[in-house]
């Protein structure tokens, strides 16, 4: 099994199904959907091979896969696994064929089709590469089928949400590209290990110059910044994710949102420590914009695929907040190991958590629509509870997933992300339980006044509890969230040698 490219297996079998897919010219509408969802299964079935070998104790990428590719770029087909990639793996083999069943009836199932399983292995690619080459050329394809799913399938606003996505986000990869060429001249190399060396010893910041150096780190920065998305650079979001069909809106905030985390982790960080600590004080206040604005803003909100829409915008800044606030205090003495550990730790379990408890949420908005001929909104429904118990129920779990509550996934990381923030910056941590005010009650809101109360609305007629394709969607997440919940160490254990490694070298060059 080790002699076999797992790592090229799970970035290209979801590929492969879509060119499967498009060869399927005259195949059914069912056949079309099953062939779709056998190729997205791919990636958890491959990820169940990988963690019978992976060693949580080795920090560095394993499962090496190298080969030349371009040489006069020096460009090598690389791809690498550690326990924060293989996290994200897992997610995007959990969220893939969720939404491929959240869409079970969409029209054109074979191009929808397609289009999430080339969406899907972009994804992965972005996790897995470690060469800036075809790093960016997955980062960068990602966007195609994404607004091809929003404008082809999504709302009334589709359209110009598609384009304001898609140019937003290409803006900001310019930037990153126009930096990467300037490193590439500089250091004649785009691999990540050979850059991350650089970084570390200060050589990358002597070769670039100290201005070169900052013009390089804010082009990296923004390109990252606005995929993550780092408020202000938000704005593309909301529409995006509420005209998005629920399939690809439970793709989009659950594993593209967390692509520019994980950027920030793989390569901002690793490449410009000075740079992002330097940088740190106004980031970490932007972040914080993110946490308590996202929630006021979501509590604002009538449309309940807005509200998720901004309580995701929420929910990923607690991760930057616990980044940007490390950043800070790295070098500084006096600094608590064991703080930026449980910050760090929080950050990656905070990625996961929150994909699966947003996509469920999503579903749940879309079953809702359903069952109202179109109609979502916080005043459209009522006494949902007593009309469909079993959906009542498992939408429950992800809204008090997403709320924090003990004994639930969501709960764990953002509690080590506010203990590592409290240890090192507290009044971050106090402007932040803002956020968690906010949070608490637009959640509550959605829970009384679509649940509970009177059955008005949609609800006053026949509301259908959760069924087929859809408990096959929600049961799963809903488990997901309770087995995390108390047994947080299934993750963990895969992840805490390396961000006790990442603790333990924050010192500036």
């Amino acid at each position: 099994m080790k002699s076999l490219p797992l790592l090229s297996l799970i970035v290209f079998a979801p590929w492969a199904g879509a060119a499967l897919l498009a060869l399927l010219r005259g195949a059914s509408p069912r056949t079309c959907r099953s062939v779709a969802l056998l190729f997205s299964l791919s990636t958890l079935v491959l990820s169940v091979f990988v963690l019978a070998s992976f060693d949580p104790a080795r920090t560095s990428p394993q499962f090496v896969e190298r080969h030349a590719w371009i040489a006069a770029l020096k460009v090598h087909y690389h791809l690498g696994l550690d326990g924060l990639s293989l996290v994200l793996v897992l997610l995007t083999g959990l969220i893939a064929p969720a939404a491929l069943l959240a869409s079970w009836r969409t029209g054109r199932p074979r191009l929808f089709g397609a289009l999430l399983l080339t969406l899907q292995g972009s994804a992965l690619g972005v996790f897995l590469a470690l060469d800036f080459f075809h790093w960016f050329l997955f980062w960068e394809l990602s966007l195609v089928p994404a607004f091809f799913l929003i404008k082809l399938w999504g709302g009334a606003g589709a359209t110009r949400a598609a384009y304001q996505f898609v140019i937003t986000t290409v803006g900001g990869s310019a930037f990153m590209l126009v930096a990467f060429a300037a490193i590439f001249a500089t250091t004649g190399t785009l691999d990540f290990g050979q850059l991350a060396q650089f970084g570390a010893d200060g050589s990358l910041t002597a070769k670039l110059g100290a201005e070169g150096g900052r013009l390089v780190f804010f082009g990296v920065l923004l390109g990252l910044a606005v995929k993550a998305p780092l408020w202000p650079l938000h704005t593309w979001l909301p529409p995006a994710y509420a005209e998005a069909p629920t399939g690809a809106s439970m793709f989009l905030t659950a594993v593209m949102s967390k692509m520019g985390v994980y950027g920030f982790l793989r390569i901002l960080w690793p490449l410009f420590p000075q740079q992002l600590h330097d940088s740190a004080s106004w980031l970490l206040a932007l972040a914080l914009g993110g946490v308590v604005l996202g929630a006021w803003a979501a509590l604002r909100q009538t449309d309940l695929k807005r509200m998720v829409a901004y309580s995701s915008l929420n929910h990923v800044s607690y991760c930057l907040v616990a980044l940007f606030t490390v950043a800070c205090a790295a070098g500084r003495p006096g600094l608590s190991s064991e703080a930026a550990t449980a910050a760090l730790a929080g950050t990656i379990l905070q990625m996961f958590n929150h994909g699966l408890s947003a996509a469920a949420l999503f579903c749940c908005i879309g079953v809702l629509e359903s069952r109202a001929g179109g109609k979502r909104g916080l005043h459209d429904f009522g006494g949902v509870r007593s009309a469909a118990p079993i959906f009542a129920g498992l939408c429950g779990v992800a809204l008090f997933s997403s709320l924090g509550l003990p004994g639930l996934n969501g709960f764990v990381g953002e509690f080590l992300i506010f203990l590592g923030v409290f240890g090192l910056s507290p009044i971050s941590a106090a402007i932040a339980c803002l956020g968690l005010l906010g949070t608490a009650m637009f959640l509550l809101t959605f829970w009384q006044r679509v649940f509970h109360g009177p059955r008005a609305g949609a609800a006053t007629g026949e509301f259908a509890d959760a069924r087929g394709h859809e408990l096959a969607v929600l049961v799963p997440l809903a488990g997901l969230m309770l087995v995390l919940g108390v047994a947080p160490q299934l993750l963990m254990r895969l992840i805490n040698p390396l961000v006790t490694a990442w603790a333990g070298h924050l010192v500036l060059p």
